[in-house]
């Protein structure tokens, strides 16, 4: 992400108050906390007080903000954006444009892609699969192998 597109998501934000991460280069607000053995590509940005730990992944224009946690070996890429207090967490990617927001989880082996929206306190786990224009939401909990499309 350049100077100028990062400006354009914070116009406000100067080189005091975000910093490039060490692996991957990517943009980190100083707010938020990336472990140094994560990975934020170059054009990816991670901001408010999000966490991006272990061996996880933030790349392509990809963005983690609020209170969300990225970890374990987690991805999360293309343009997809996680935010508010969800986890992204083990195995689980989240891709394409989707948004995983809210209270949600994803976990395990999972995988949220395309325009789907995991919302609210939603849980999606195992080998489950959220994909297309599909929204979980509320209290919905998909897991095992099940998958939800369009």
């Amino acid at each position: 992400m350049t100077l100028s597109e990062l400006n354009l998501h914070f116009p406000d934000a100067t080189s005091t108050t975000r910093h490039l991460h060490s692996n991957g280069g990517g943009w980190v607000e100083n707010t938020a906390f990336v472990a140094s053995t994560a990975f934020v590509g170059p054009e990816a940005l991670v901001s408010g007080y999000a966490r991006v730990l272990s061996n996880a992944e933030v790349f392509g224009k990809a963005w983690v903000s609020g209170d969300a946690r990225v970890s374990g070996d987690a991805l999360v890429f293309g343009n997809a954006h996680v935010s508010g207090n969800a986890w992204v967490a083990g195995k689980a990617w989240v891709c394409g444009d989707a948004v995983v927001c809210g209270d949600a989880r994803v976990y395990g082996n999972a995988t949220v892609s395309g325009n789907a929206l995991v919302c609210g306190v939603a849980w999606v786990s195992g080998d489950a699969h959220v994909s297309g224009d599909a929204v979980v939401s509320g209290s919905a909990m998909v897991s095992g192998d099940a998958e939800v499309t369009e």
